[in-house]
């Protein structure tokens, strides 16, 4: 499998500026794309070829007095730009006929000069590489100084350097990765995700939710208001956005650090994780927005999903309509509806008092583990004959 492994760089100014060009470049390259494809389906002409495309938008485009300056950026790097730009428009309209799965895809949108994120990706026939000392080495740019967090697992298919919002700089390596299957402990675990706790389990365990974006809120209360008392287009303006970009950054990181520790944990600890598939799109246009987004729940479940095929373990994902929270986890009877103020409540059936989260976890397990071991669907069953479980 292929995963991506990121690493700060630190570019000279004079690499800075040459930087800047290379995705001013791409930049460029990748609206010319979107203009021509856009201007033969508004005339109604055939679709033309990738191959066309390429060699109007940059073979041409070089020959050009307007566009000469597109020969001091690599090659290869706008080739990838007219790729980017054709993957696009492929799965807009893959998208439209059905093919593609998932939400609608819209249509290939111009990017920005004033896009705070800027990037610009290489490849093999780039010849780019990592130096005996260390350094990033790019053509026609130069070699950079990289903080190896870790090590590379191998050779590099490609980099990416990024300028993220807060003017940092990242070189994200692809790579292929073998899997390494971890021993099978017969563990396992459901997981409820939550917005009080962040995860509870089936063994009882709580992880609460660490809110940063709520803790850092009144730091960037004062950032925000000291850049809207800027003058638009000034030097001190600038500085203050950079300022808010600077603190949204190190919300960003610490919420990652958080994801990456909590999930590699769960995978090293079980054979099998259940978890429910939920409608974070859906819960996102509640009054509860805020703190979804947050919560980082798609980013927490795919990281939970590449580690288990990378380490041989197994995620179980249950059906989203599953009433978790209000099914006995000791007799399987289903109640009523709690609202969300109710944290703990008493079976009505069997007299049990339940967490609210922990028991939603244990409903979660084995609805999962029936719905494993039964391909036709057991989850309906599960619920309305509380002897499938005890027999499963």
């Amino acid at each position: 499998m292929r995963l991506r492994h990121r690493y700060r760089i630190y570019p000279t100014p004079a690499q800075a500026n040459s930087l800047a060009r290379a995705f001013g470049c791409c930049r460029v390259v990748f609206n010319d794309v979107i203009a021509l494809r856009d201007a033969a389906l508004a005339e109604g002409r055939p679709w033309v070829s990738d191959a066309e495309v390429s060699r109007v938008v940059v073979t041409e485009a070089k020959r050009r007095p307007e566009r000469a300056w597109l020969a001091d950026a690599s090659a290869v790097a706008l080739q990838q730009a007219v790729r980017d730009a054709n993957r696009a428009y492929k799965h807009y309209f893959d998208s439209r006929s059905g093919r593609r799965r998932g939400g609608p895809v819209g249509k290939p949108r111009f990017k920005s000069r004033r896009d705070r994120r800027q990037a610009v990706r290489f490849t093999r026939n780039a010849r780019f590489k990592i130096t005996p000392d260390g350094r990033l080495h790019l053509p026609s740019i130069g070699e950079m100084a990289v903080t190896w967090s870790r090590d590379l697992p191998g050779e590099p298919s490609s980099v990416t350097v990024i300028r993220d919002a807060a003017g940092r700089y990242f070189a994200s390596f692809v790579c292929e990765v073998a899997v390494r299957p971890t021993p099978d402990n017969g563990k396992a675990v459901g997981l409820d995700l939550g917005l009080d706790s962040f995860v509870a389990d089936s063994d009882g365990a709580k992880v609460e939710a660490p809110r940063l974006l709520r803790a850092a809120a009144r730091r960037l209360e004062r950032a925000h208001r000291a850049l809207a008392r800027k003058r638009p287009g000034s030097a001190n303006r600038e500085k203050a956005r950079s300022a808010v970009a600077a603190l949204h950054a190190a919300v960003a990181d610490r919420r990652a650090d958080f994801l990456h520790k909590l999930s590699s944990r769960i995978i090293s600890e079980n054979q099998v994780v259940v978890i429910e598939d939920l409608c974070v799109k859906g819960l996102a246009r509640t009054r509860l927005a805020k703190s979804v987004h947050d919560a980082a729940w798609n980013r927490f479940t795919r990281m939970l999903e590449y580690k288990a095929a990378l380490y041989g373990r197994e995620v179980v994902k249950i059906d989203r309509f599953l009433p978790s929270t209000r099914t006995c986890s000791s007799c399987w009877v289903v109640g009523a509806p709690k609202p969300l103020q109710v944290r703990s409540w008493t079976c009505q059936h069997c007299g049990v008092l339940h967490d609210r989260d922990v028991n939603a976890a244990k409903v979660i397990l084995a609805a999962g583990l029936a719905e494993r071991k039964n391909a036709c669907g057991a989850v309906e069953d599960l619920v309305a004959h509380p002897r499938a479980q005890a027999s499963a």
